[in-house]
């Protein structure tokens, strides 16, 4: 099964939809393209891009609310605080403080730019 993302005007991702291979396949290999105009005939929509769960393509794999950055030929998450970094090379936000690896749980505190550790009983 293949993956398009459905964008917006400004690249973001909409929705996501699934198309079976047989659709996209010509002459025995996949065709982006053809999953875009089957997408676009059967939708009325016209800006799709191909994503992959496996981030084969595209870096990662594009979720609702998700901006496709073409410079980059990527899909990448909304930024989760200010203070994160995008990393250029994953196009995945990092942290400026690498997460504790002391076996505990925590949470990003971004008033104090911080992990702190999360107390109480475990989900």
């Amino acid at each position: 099964m293949a993956h398009f993302a459905k964008l917006d005007d400004n690249n973001v991702v909409l929705a996501v939809h699934v198309v079976n291979n047989d659709v996209i396949t010509v002459d025995g290999a996949e065709s982006e393209q053809t999953g875009i105009d089957f997408l676009s005939d059967l939708h009325g929509h016209a800006k799709w891009k191909q994503t992959s769960y496996n981030g084969n393509i595209r870096k990662n794999y594009a979720g609702i609310g998700y901006t496709y950055d073409i410079s980059r030929d990527a899909f990448i998450a909304p930024q989760p605080y200010p203070s994160w970094i995008l990393n250029e090379n994953t196009c995945q936000w990092e942290c400026p403080i690498p997460y504790p690896t002391d076996g505990k749980r925590y949470a990003w505190f971004e008033l104090n730019q911080q992990w702190i550790e999360i107390t109480g009983p475990q989900a």
